[in-house]
């Protein structure tokens, strides 16, 4: 299993100089993969910015949207903003695609919230026609386009991602919730007759710093604020030593996650670096 680290887009105090020393840290190892979270009514940076700006500092890491809400995005430009991020970084991009819990992102981008599943299924048959038909470029350096993956915990989102995608991105939680996601996805994906297996993403939140574990679990707590009650729970799932990282590794290996991506909470190179040294 692949271990990725997340940019802290999302995070306060996040500027230019921790974004480009953040990525060119991740691409020298150990990490995987590089991810981005999308919000639009948050104090955060535009996650398909992060990600060029990342292309251009870094040599092999790979960038995901983990993940991009896709409704909320005219399905053309999107198309060309994937593919030159793909030129940009030689090859490198995953875009991840889910239709969005949040109601005010979809108020204020003035658009309608309901049916965005039905443009997402819409959406993801376009990126691959818009990618493969050439009309207009650039092409994508993968053949194909980048890779694809859908998140979502419905039966609705684990049959677009076996009909659409080349994988599924599970939202976080303890192993054994993402064991359950995963066996729902590869059985959507037999119902699919796809060949192989799906690519299996997921994520989790850290802080290895003592005394910013407070912060961490409130901007979990902010960060998930739409969800009510359940907010804290995510926050109690914040991972804050190397041990409970280590259980967390090996609960998601387990169950057969392919690439497993950890957040930062605050935005401190520090953590980067701690973390590197927990996983490496």
């Amino acid at each position: 299993m692949n271990i990725g680290i997340g940019l802290p887009n999302t995070l306060k105090n996040t500027n230019r100089n921790l974004i480009i020393e953040w990525a060119r840290a991740a691409d020298d190892g150990p990490f995987k993969s590089l991810g981005v979270f999308d919000r639009l009514v948050y104090d955060s940076l535009d996650p398909l910015a992060m990600l060029a700006a990342a292309a251009a500092v870094t040599e092999q890491i790979r960038l995901a949207t983990t993940v991009l809400i896709g409704p909320m995005r005219n399905t053309a430009l999107l198309a060309k903003e994937a593919a030159t991020i793909d030129v940009i970084s030689g090859g490198r991009l995953t875009l991840g695609l889910a239709v969005g819990a949040r109601h005010e992102d979809y108020d204020v981008a003035g658009i309608e919230h309901t049916g965005r599943g039905r443009r997402l299924d819409e959406q993801l048959r376009a990126l691959r026609n818009h990618w493969e038909d050439g009309a207009f470029g650039p092409p994508p350096v993968q053949a194909g386009g980048p890779e694809l993956i859908v998140g979502g915990l419905s039966d609705i989102a684990y049959a677009r991602a076996a009909r659409y995608a080349d994988g599924y991105m599970h939202g976080g939680g303890p192993p054994r919730a993402f064991a359950a996601a995963a066996d729902k996805m590869r059985a959507a994906w037999r119902d699919a007759s796809r060949p192989g297996n799906p690519r299996l993403w997921a994520q989790g939140y850290f802080t290895l710093n003592v005394d910013y574990v407070e912060q961490g679990a409130d901007y979990l707590r902010d960060y998930y604020a739409f969800t009510g009650p359940f907010a804290e729970r995510i926050a109690e799932g914040l991972l804050t030593t190397p041990q409970a990282i280590h259980a967390f590794v090996r609960g998601y290996e387990d169950a057969g996650c392919d690439e497993l991506v950890l957040f930062p909470t605050v935005a401190d190179i520090d953590e980067l670096h701690r973390l590197a040294d927990v996983v490496g």
